[in-house]
């Protein structure tokens, strides 16, 4: 914590700011006085009220904070911890995104009602442009930890706060959001600055282990001691062996940049190779090795992954052998396993396991082919129940003469037909795990109702009489339709849908994942699990860009198809091994967003030329770019490739 200005100081100081325009070169911090400078150039005044769009409206915020889940997810519990260090202080933890926002607040009753009188409460915006010199805002602005003390604020009406704020930065050193404590400037404490400090950097290690799960992660630290606190370095490797990610404590301790990351090997750094550190943990797994820089300082790493890691150029590259290292994630559970790095779908994920031990109905939605079904039973999987049934129905299958019985189950001789012994039904096979309702939008609206009997009474009645049976399971159903829409237009219960929907969770397309080499790797093993093979690079980035309306289960029977036409010898999937539809729909230009352009292809006959298939690489790979609004690493993750090499075959 540095010594504040006195408050003669900051008068003379804030005086002469007023008259002349400029700061004096003492009595104030150089970063307050350039954040006095830009937030008198944004037209802001000390006295004057702050701008109109400076708070966001409730939609706006759940939808800030559905974008910003993985933040949220991992910033809240180091919150609660950091809330119990100064819960007796006139302060508050706040957490923002990287445009101002603030999203969660902790602090005492008393001090947050101070609080909102200035606007320091969830959905108002402290970005300098709005709240002028402001620890959050100028945070974000200087990329930096700084701390903002009393009339050091550029708003007067703010001078009665202390706050300390640290930027969150993500693995390739993309800006998260500002962790920040804000109190009475009466009680500032030296501790605050540190205490900021290392709970931003702990998020940033929990953030880096969850986002970089499909790659090696190195852990190096000076002393063997060192790993596994906060201030270890943390590397995401590409199976290759270059550098793809780091947290600040690793840029450190390897002299890196973040302009190094994706350009820059691990064997130019330490005197090891990744292939030799791999071996070494093969024979001693959890064991940390000493390492040396290439200057001689010694180090301490740590390797961890998991069983197949992205290469540089897309090639999943397998390596099997090395154990799961505790102590740093969670153990893998079905939920875990299905992962291949897509963000939305993780986010859906961890949605569901907060929820697993909860009486608290999930709703999966997504188009059909997604893998809606195979998301619940990964959820059943992950949560208390997961030794007890998971019992699937798909209401759209079931004739609806019968899904009455097939549900509630009917006692002996209760219609024609009926089984003699009779049957128990699915609800009553669920108790005690999981009741799975795929495609519930389909379902009888007379159903409906005795569903929603069911689901309030927690028994069941079955048909043709006699005692009700008390149930109890989990409810997760599916639907590829808008329920919300169906019970505006009567098609579905209103009261049903507000029962089945305690947590809502949506499915990408397969048109929207960045995972899309990650799942084509892990689906061609499955459907071959005797072969190593893959798809030829020109072929997978046309695949990548295709639309896939039948989602997985489409991109998965094409590959079932495409490995059928391989020779023994063959183990790369190229366009002559794809059936005749798809390759016509492949020669079609894909659909670009109506707010895109995107350059025209020509479309010949028979199968493609080599020049043509450079055209069309080129036009997916500017496609992916367009669609990520020139964001060169979305494109790259999306079509399977690395940065460096989409900047290369770009021609950039």
């Amino acid at each position: 914590m540095r010594t504040p200005p006195t408050a003669s100081a900051l008068r003379q100081a804030r005086l002469h700011f007023l008259e002349h325009g400029d700061c004096l070169p003492e009595g104030i911090d150089a970063s307050v006085a350039r954040s006095w400078q830009r937030s008198l150039a944004a037209g802001l005044l000390p006295n004057g009220p702050a701008r109109d769009t400076a708070h966001a409206s409730a939609a706006e915020l759940s939808r800030i904070m559905a974008s910003q889940h993985e933040l949220l997810v991992h910033s809240r519990p180091v919150m609660e911890v950091l809330f119990e260090q100064v819960q007796d202080s006139q302060s508050m933890v706040i957490l923002a995104n990287a445009q101002g926002i603030l999203m969660h607040t902790l602090g005492r009753t008393d001090f947050l009602q101070r609080a909102q009188q200035v606007a320091l409460s969830n959905g108002a915006s402290w970005h300098e442009q709005h709240r002028g010199t402001n620890a959050i805002g100028t945070a974000l602005t200087e990329r930096s930890h700084v701390e903002i003390h009393g009339g050091e604020h550029f708003f007067e009406r703010n001078d009665f706060l202390t706050c300390t704020a640290a930027p969150i930065v993500s693995a390739t050193g993309e800006l998260m959001g500002v962790l920040d404590i804000s109190g009475d400037h009466r009680g500032g404490h030296p501790h605050t600055y540190g205490l900021v400090s290392m709970a931003a950097r702990l998020i940033e290690n929990r953030l880096m282990d969850a986002t970089c799960r499909q790659h090696i992660r190195l852990y190096p630290h000076p002393q063997r001691e060192g790993i596994g606190i906060v201030a270890e370095g943390i590397l995401a490797l590409s199976g290759d062996g270059w550098v793809v990610g780091a947290n600040r404590a690793a840029l450190v301790q390897l002299g890196l940049t973040t302009a190094d990351l994706d350009a820059v090997p691990l064997k130019t750094l330490l005197d090891v190779s990744l292939d030799a550190l791999l071996q070494q943990h093969r024979r001693h797994p959890g064991q940390p090795v000493q390492v040396h820089r290439r200057d001689g300082t010694a180090l301490f790493a740590l390797v961890q992954h998991d069983a197949t890691t992205l290469g540089r150029h897309g090639r999943v590259m397998p390596l099997l052998g090395v154990n799961q290292l505790a102590g740093h994630v969670d153990a893998a559970d079905a939920l875990a396993q299905l992962d291949s790095g897509d963000l939305c779908w993780r986010s859906a994920a961890d949605k569901a396991r907060r929820v697993a031990d909860k009486p608290i109905a999930l709703l999966i939605q997504g188009e059909s082919g997604v893998g809606k079904e195979l998301f619940a039973r990964a959820a059943h999987g992950s949560g208390p129940r997961r030794a007890k049934p998971f019992v699937a129905i798909n209401c759209a299958a079931v004739p609806e003469n019968l899904i009455e019985a097939e549900l509630f189950g009917y006692n002996p001789g209760a219609f024609t037909g009926a089984r003699r012994e009779g049957n128990p039904g699915r609800l009553r096979e669920a108790h005690g795990g999981t009741l799975f309702l795929d495609e519930i939008g389909d379902m009888p609206l007379p159903l409906q109702a005795r569903l929603l009997r069911v689901l309030q009474e927690r028994e069941v009645s079955p048909l043709g009489g006699g005692p009700a049976v008390a149930v109890d399971f989990a409810l997760m159903c599916a639907t590829h339709c808008k329920l919300r829409e169906a019970t505006e237009q009567g098609r579905f219960r209103s009261d049903l849908y507000y029962r089945i929907n305690g947590l809502t969770v949506q499915l990408p397309a397969l048109r929207e994942r960045t995972d899309f080499a990650v799942l084509t790797q892990r689906l061609l093993s499955d459907l071959n699990p005797q072969r190593s093979l893959h798809v030829a690079p020109e072929l997978l980035a046309r695949l990548g860009a295709h639309t896939w309306p039948g989602n997985l289960r489409q991109y998965a029977n094409a590959l079932r198809t495409a490995s059928a036409m391989l020779e023994p010898h063959e183990r790369c999937i190229d366009w002559a091994h794809l059936s005749d539809d798809l390759l016509e729909d492949l020669r079609v230009p894909p659909m670009p967003p109506k707010h895109h352009q995107t350059a025209s292809l020509r479309v010949v006959s028979g199968y493609e030329s080599p020049q043509s298939l450079a055209q069309l690489s080129q036009a997916a790979m500017r496609q992916a770019l367009q669609n990520s609004g020139g964001n060169m690493s979305q494109a790259a993750r999306h079509l399977g490739i690395s940065r460096q090499t989409l900047y290369r075959k770009l021609g950039h």
